[in-house]
């Protein structure tokens, strides 16, 4: 299921010390998302220079592109201090107001999966975002009064894969908007050198970027293939990571080539074998593979898309030629 994926969006409580070790802190030592950084960059300057709460951003993309990584970098970058949570976890008016009253002045809230805010949340968002107040009712029946509570001003930076989901008021009271894309092969050999550095590995460059070239052009992903690598390197008692050691550990880990894993090609293979390349519905897929439409929508389309291997139309899901390729199937023009 989603959460034995390479490319799951959870992680165990090792997993989460682990990333939090191989997070860059500062703009300078992130990779990748030159655009972003480059804006992002500006924005801080002014808002230091200025002595004021840096515009709310948001900052929506596929999982593991670091999102959560850039809003730390971002509250470092301020000299603020950051308090995280998640849309799901903020289930009632006190919890968020709890958090609010907990900022000091130019804070930095971080809002992981901000698309899944109750909307009773999300409203009180709209006054503390705009105006730095929220009010609330306390009480019940003849007792009930609201309450006024003025904030200080803040740095909202909520973090998305569904941007699509943002109600248009919330998503309209974010000042800065930053699109997170997948990362070039170079980019990420650059990201798991630094990461093999930590873990005191000697990691060549070409071993780099055939690791690089199989992480789906994810840094989560690429972390956590080569932390499985170490493994096999350490059972072997490899002293330097060699292309073909980086080859046979993957193979193992079914991850081929292209960075498709076993679900990848049972999603191809069975949309080809079973509906002719298609087109199919999402839920159709879904059924014959055992998934839920939302991991497929979220975490496994993205990248097929990305490198050409599927497509959508308004009838369904369609396999390109490139997949027929890919795997093997021979290809008949439609």
């Amino acid at each position: 299921m989603a959460d034995e994926r390479l490319i799951s969006d959870e992680a165990s409580g090792d997993d989460e010390t682990i990333e939090r070790t191989l997070r860059p802190q500062r703009l300078d030592d992130y990779i990748g998302q030159s655009a972003i950084k480059k804006q992002l960059a500006i924005y801080i300057k002014a808002a230091k220079k200025r002595e004021e709460a840096m515009d709310h951003v948001l900052l929506y993309g596929p999982p593991g592109l670091g999102k959560t990584t850039l809003a730390i970098v971002i509250a470092n970058e301020l000299g603020a201090g950051i308090r995280t949570t998640s849309g799901p976890a903020i289930e009632k008016a006190g919890d968020l107001v709890a958090m609010l009253n907990e900022l000091q002045p130019g804070d930095v809230l971080f809002i992981d999966e901000i698309h899944r805010l109750p909307k009773p949340i999300e409203e009180m968002l709209y006054s503390a975002m705009e105006d730095f107040y929220v009010d609330i009712v306390v009480g019940q029946g003849p007792t009930a009064h609201p309450v006024h509570f003025p904030l200080p001003p803040f740095t909202l930076i909520g973090a998305t894969t569904r941007a699509g989901m943002l109600s248009a008021p919330l998503r309209d009271r974010f000042g800065i908007t930053g699109h997170m894309v997948y990362y070039a092969p170079e980019e990420l050999t650059q990201i798991v050198q630094r990461s093999a550095g930590i873990f005191n590995m000697t990691l060549p460059e070409a071993s780099a970027l055939e690791l690089a070239r199989r992480s789906r052009g994810t840094p989560r992903i690429a972390n956590r293939l080569l932390r499985r690598i170490r493994d096999f390197a350490d059972v072997a008692e490899a002293d330097e990571i060699s292309v073909s050691l980086v080859d046979h550990a993957l193979d193992q880990l079914q991850v081929d080539g292209s960075g498709l894993d076993q679900i990848d090609r049972k999603l191809l293979s069975i949309m080809i074998r079973d509906y002719d390349g298609g087109p199919v519905g999402l839920n159709t897929i879904a059924a014959n593979i055992g998934e839920e439409s939302a991991t497929i929508e979220e975490m496994v389309e993205p990248y097929l898309m990305q490198i050409g291997f599927l497509k959508r139309t308004p009838q369904g899901r369609m396999v390109t030629p490139a997949s027929y390729e890919h795997l093997g199937f021979p290809y008949t023009e439609k």
